[in-house]
């Protein structure tokens, strides 16, 4: 099954819903950044989280950045949405290893550790929206909810998961976004936090079989749910050795002269997807002629 997200509403356009599979871009960007379980767990769910906050914007050229900071192992780590479904990320640290938490699963709380989530909205005007928050859990879906709710003034609710096999490959990925609007009842509220505490694991529910779309009509069945769209996702790099032959020319050229003098090619790597440019002595030199 391809990654994909599902955009919904409830109770008469009262609520507002996403959800998502994301094993594809999981596993692909456990490839590309060799992460260990836990980091890939962390990554994940905030490459799912960003990846349907992403499709919340509206414009073509829209971009959503989400930053953690943290002090746990990992450091933090970056993830980049567009408004059509595209994500990238990575982590700070890649390969960090610790023991199961308490609940013996994969200790994202602990990897992640005490840090603040910064959430960048460019969309296209004169200075970028910013909204920072501390984390509460270090776990990423507890995190968005609290950022949504006082940087957004949005309740939300927000689920994520990550299930590994036992090679380390990703077995399930995926999550949702509950919204409520500012004219929602309070039964329907009432009756829709029951029905979310009744919810065990997002990867529960995938590990039985549901869909983006069936996770919604599960959550939100009885609210009269209606899936208004759905975008293809996948993990997606804009970087190219033009681009990243912009970014060497910003070193300057007293440092360049000095690659130059050793006489060697220099690789440069993406951070977001791993790819390595390599530019020779010759090419180098003609970045430092212009």
């Amino acid at each position: 099954m391809e990654d994909y997200i599902v955009r919904a509403t409830a109770a008469d356009s009262s609520i507002r819903a996403f959800a998502m599979t994301s094993k594809g871009i999981v596993e692909e960007a456990r490839q590309r950044h060799n992460t260990s379980p836990v980091v890939t767990a962390a990554l994940g769910r905030l490459l799912t989280g960003g990846a349907m906050m992403g499709v919340m914007m509206k414009g073509d050229k829209d971009l959503l950045t989400v930053q953690i900071q943290s002090g746990g192992p990992m450091k933090g780590m970056t993830v980049t949405a567009d408004s059509k479904g595209h994500v990238k990320g990575y982590p700070v640290v890649n390969d960090v290893m610790l023991p199961p938490n308490k609940q013996h699963k994969l200790d994202v709380g602990g990897a992640v550790g005490v840090g603040m989530m910064r959430v960048i909205k460019d969309m296209g005007l004169k200075e970028p929206y910013v909204g920072t928050t501390v984390l509460q859990t270090s776990e990423i879906a507890e995190d968005l909810t609290y950022y949504f709710a006082t940087s957004e003034q949005v309740p939300s609710s927000v689920g994520l998961g990550v299930l590994m096999n036992k090679d380390n490959t990703v077995r399930q990925a995926g999550g949702f976004i509950i919204q409520l609007m500012p004219f929602t009842d309070e039964k329907i509220i009432d009756a829709l936090e029951k029905k979310l505490s009744e919810i065990t694991s997002v990867t529960n529910l995938l590990e039985e079989g549901h869909t983006p779309e069936s996770m919604l009509e599960y959550i939100l069945g009885d609210f009269g749910v209606e899936i208004t769209e759905k975008i293809p996702a996948s993990f997606y790099c804009n970087c190219s050795k033009e681009r990243v032959k912009k970014a060497i020319i910003s070193i300057g050229e007293k440092d360049l002269n000095e690659m130059i003098a050793e006489g060697k090619p220099i690789e440069v790597k993406c951070h977001f997807c791993n790819t390595a440019y390599t530019f020779s002595v010759e090419e180098l030199k003609e970045i430092v002629r212009k």
